[in-house]
C-alpha cells in the first residue's frame, strides 16, 4: 500500500540578505505553497509537477525527495509522484525555493509514515535546496522564516537560529514584484561580499531587535551593489512603511506597512511597471495537512 501526504509550509521575505557574512534574517509571510507527494513502486522515479508554474525546473523537488528517502535509507527502494502549488511568483527574491523545500520534505516524511524533529527537516530542505543549486548559502533564514513563522535571525553558516521573534501588531507586507525574473544563482557573489562589514551593522540591529531599520539598511546595502534602483523602497517609506527594501537578491521589493498606509503605498508603487502583491506578516508553522 503505497501511501500519500500533503503539507503546508508559508512564505518570507528578506530582512537581512546572508549571502554576504553568511548570516541573516527574514521575517514569515501568508503566501504558501502546498506539496503532495505520493510514494510509488518505480525505485528511483521521481515524477514532479510544479502545478502553478509548469515551465519551472524541478530538479529541488527531485533532491529534496532524494535527501528524505536518503536518510530513512529508502533510496533506490521506492519512487514518488509529487506536485506543488503556490501563489508565490519564483525567481524574483521572494524566497519560493526555501518554502517549496520545507512543504515537500514534510509531506515526504509524513508519506513515508515517519516523523522528524523540525530542525531535521529544515536541514534535509536546505542540502536539497543547496544540492539543486538554487540557493548560494543554503537560505537557512529564509527556510526558518517559512517554516516557523515570525522574525528568526539565523548564523547559515552553523545553521543556527539565534533570535525568534513573535511580532505583536498585524501588518500588511507588499511585495512590487517585476516581471522579470532573477535566479539567485546567477547573482554577483564578489559584489555582495564586497558590502559584508555594511550588512553586519544591519545583522547586529537585527539581533537586538531592530528588525525593521535592519530590513531597509540591507536593502539600501544590496540595491547598490546589485545595481538595482532604490527608490522603489524609498518611496514606500515616504508613502508611510515601516520599513522597506530589496527582497533576496531581488528584483522584488520589500515593503512592511501599517493597515491604514497601504493604500498609500500602493499608490506610490503604480508608477513602477510590475505588479503589487499584498500579503500579512505570518505566524503559523509549516504542517502536514488533510
Amino acid at each position: 500500500m503505497m501511501e500519500k501526504a500533503e503539507a503546508v509550509s508559508h512564505g518570507a521575505a528578506t530582512i537581512v540578505n546572508a549571502i554576504a557574512t553568511g548570516k541573516g534574517a527574514a521575517v514569515g509571510v501568508n503566501l504558501w505553497t502546498r506539496a503532495r507527494v505520493q510514494l510509488t513502486d518505480k525505485p528511483g522515479v521521481i515524477e514532479s509537477n510544479i502545478v502553478s508554474d509548469p515551465t519551472e525546473n524541478t530538479i529541488l523537488i527531485e533532491k529534496t525527495v532524494g535527501k528524505v528517502f536518503e536518510y530513512f535509507n529508502l533510496e533506490g527502494k521506492l519512487g514518488a509522484k509529487v506536485e506543488t502549488w503556490s501563489n508565490i511568483p519564483v525567481a524574483r527574491g521572494l524566497k519560493s525555493s526555501s518554502v517549496a523545500g520545507n512543504a515537500i520534505a514534510l509531506a515526504t516524511v509524513a508519506a513515508l509514515g515517519r516523523s522528524l524533529d523540525d530542525l531535521t527537516i529544515l536541514n534535509l530542505s536546505v542540502d536539497a535546496a543547496i544540492e539543486a543549486k538554487v540557493t548560494i548559502t543554503g537560505a537557512f533564514d529564509d527556510a526558518c522564516a517559512s517554516y516557523f513563522g515570525g522574525v528568526v535571525v539565523t548564523d547559515n553558516l552553523k545553521r543556527r537560529i539565534v533570535k525568534h521573534f513573535e511580532i505583536a501588531k498585524d501588518l500588511a507586507v507588499l511585495f512590487y514584484v517585476p516581471a522579470k525574473k532573477v535566479y539567485t544563482s546567477g547573482s554577483d557573489v564578489q559584489r555582495m561580499k564586497r558590502v559584508a562589514s555594511l550588512v553586519s551593522i544591519a545583522y547586529k540591529e537585527a539581533v537586538k531587535g531592530n528588525y525593521w531599520s535592519a530590513l531597509t539598511l540591507n536593502g539600501v546595502i544590496y540595491s547598490s551593489a546589485l545595481g538595482y534602483n532604490p527608490s522603489t523602497a524609498v518611496d514606500a517609506l515616504m508613502a508611510g512603511a515601516l520599513a522597506a527594501g530589496l527582497s533576496g537578491t531581488g528584483p522584488a521589493v520589500t515593503a512592511i506597512v501599517p493597515e491604514e498606509k497601504i493604500d498609500r503605498v500602493k499608490d506610490a508603487w503604480q508608477t513602477y511597471e510590475g505588479d503589487v502583491l499584498q500579503a500579512r506578516v505570518n505566524h503559523e508553522k509549516a504542517k502536514v495537512v488533510g
